[in-house]
């Protein structure tokens, strides 16, 4: 085994939680410099991830393997390719921003709040590194407590209500993917969790064990993309939970979701991927316009944005649907583009909120003149979002649409109205509540701080980054992305 850094990346923060749970009540200032320590850890070493990974190659990398339950054939299995290695490095980010913003945003139990955070971020990293399904299991579970937590004691709102509307939804949808683990685990000889070895045996059982697990990992991770009807538990999580939460949620809890089709569903089940690329297909329409639509009609900026997220990881799942090398490249893009961009988004809705105090789009006008700055961010973000050319939605929703359209000639011309529709609800926003006359209620509104500036500006570099100069995410994914491919379509 090779210097262990996907396991530092991991667990490092549930090293902090432990130190911060140790901590006296009352220390709160020493309890969020050591979050953000903890959490700064796993992102230098994710820059160190990004700048050893070969791109040129699909093989698995930083590859840490040890036997752990012999007798079940259960190994100890993490591992990294052009998949994961873009996801660990937006978890990191956002992880480490998140504690960043939160500085201000949280004023009562402060310790147990951080220390919930940081076990929120080792739950997210395993997911992203497990290559045992016994070990992924874990990791997708231990999501669950965190949030569950940081929604029904720090949020807003119906917050208990939208708390256990999200855990039942997700465990409902983790024993669909428990039930697949074990039809897999007792179909293949010798027994095995390790996903490597189940991608290469799967494939060789009966269509129809392929179709039903496929049906089953496929509730699991629709439930957490979210795909319509599995939907209705985002906006409601997302508009009660606390802002560096909203951030998470969207960022990076999302993605596990479409990162699961990716990493198993796909390689491992190829006629289920082929038998069910239409109906997929069809329910990623219905996220892409009704989502846009739904969020025509809605008055609370927060739940906008959230509605946002629907139909934005439509885009998603129409490119892997379409099982080709350019869609599947556009949905890995969106991921990582959806993640920063929604991720700021929340973070400047959350800035308004504290000093508003009210997140209704009508109750603002003219903020440009009292918020320059402020105004000129979240313009900036919400321009990057409706897929202006130059940043990196616009990449994203272009390599999803021309992958796509081969495959469904009819269902991509359709989905294309979102794109329509995305940009009149943001307009009419950026209209709404930052041009036209101020209303001088908000004269007392104080300018975004520098604090709050410094959580968003990485977001905003990488965003028009990617989208002026997207080579060197293409380079890092395209031997990962062909070898899905060539899995799925064998």
């Amino acid at each position: 085994m090779n210097f262990p850094i996907l396991s530092l990346m991991t667990f490092i923060p549930l090293l902090g939680m432990v130190v911060i749970l140790f901590t006296k009540e009352g220390q709160d200032k020493l309890v969020r410099y050591l979050a953000a320590f903890f959490t700064f850890i796993p992102l230098v070493l994710s820059f160190i991830l990004l700048s050893r990974y070969q791109g040129s190659t699909s093989q698995i990398q930083f590859v840490e393997k040890f036997d752990w339950i012999p007798s079940l054939g259960i190994t100890y299995f993490m591992g990294a390719d052009g998949l994961s290695v873009p996801m660990l490095f937006l978890t990191a980010l956002l992880g480490f921003l998140s504690v960043i913003y939160s500085f201000g945003d949280i004023k009562e139990k402060v310790k147990q709040y951080f220390a919930f955070l940081l076990l929120l971020e080792v739950g997210m990293m395993g997911v992203f590194s497990a290559l045992d399904f016994f070990l992924f299991y874990i990791f997708w579970e231990i999501v669950l407590v965190p949030m569950y937590f940081l929604i029904g004691i720090w949020g807003h709102g119906r917050k208990e209500y939208s708390a256990i509307k999200f855990f039942l939804y997700t465990l409902f949808g983790s024993l669909f993917m428990l039930i697949g683990i074990l039809a897999l685990y007792f179909n293949v000889e010798p027994h095995t969790l390790n996903i490597m070895v189940l991608i290469e045996k799967t494939p060789l059982l009966t269509r129809s064990f392929q179709l039903l697990t496929f049906a089953a990992f496929f509730v699991a991770f629709a439930v957490k993309v979210p795909i319509f009807p599995f939907h209705t538990w985002l906006p409601d999580a997302h508009v009660d939970a606390p802002t560096a939460v909203s951030v998470i949620l969207a960022g990076i809890l999302l993605k596990m979701g479409t990162y699961g089709f990716l990493r198993i569903s796909y390689p491992m089940f190829p006629q289920g991927a082929m038998y069910f690329a239409i109906p997929i297909a069809i329910l990623a329409l219905i996220n892409i316009v009704y989502g846009a639509l739904v969020c025509m009609a809605q008055k609370d900026l927060k739940k906008m944005i959230a509605y946002s997220s629907v139909s934005h990881m439509g885009y998603c799942m129409l490119g892997i649907a379409a099982v080709t090398v350019t869609g599947i490249s556009g949905c890995v893009f969106q991921m990582v583009s959806h993640g920063l961009i929604t991720g700021a988004l929340f973070l400047l809705v959350g800035v308004l909120y504290e000093r508003a105090h009210t997140r209704e789009i009508g109750a603002f006008g003219g903020l440009w003149i009292k918020l320059p700055v402020y105004s000129g961010l979240m313009i900036l973000f919400c321009l990057g979002s409706l897929g202006l050319p130059g940043m990196s939605g616009f990449i994203s929703e272009f390599m999803v649409f021309i992958g796509s359209y081969p495959a469904f000639k009819v269902i991509v011309p359709l989905a294309v109205i979102g794109v329509v529709i995305t940009a009149a609800y943001f307009l009419r926003m950026i209209q709404a509540m930052f041009l036209g006359t101020f209303n001088t209620k908000w004269e007392g509104l104080s300018e975004i701080s520098a604090r709050e500036i410094f959580t968003v500006v990485p977001l905003a570099i990488l965003m028009i980054g990617i989208g002026v100069f997207p080579s060197p995410l293409a380079n890092m994914i395209k031997a990962t992305v062909e070898n899905i491919v060539h899995l799925a379509v064998r």
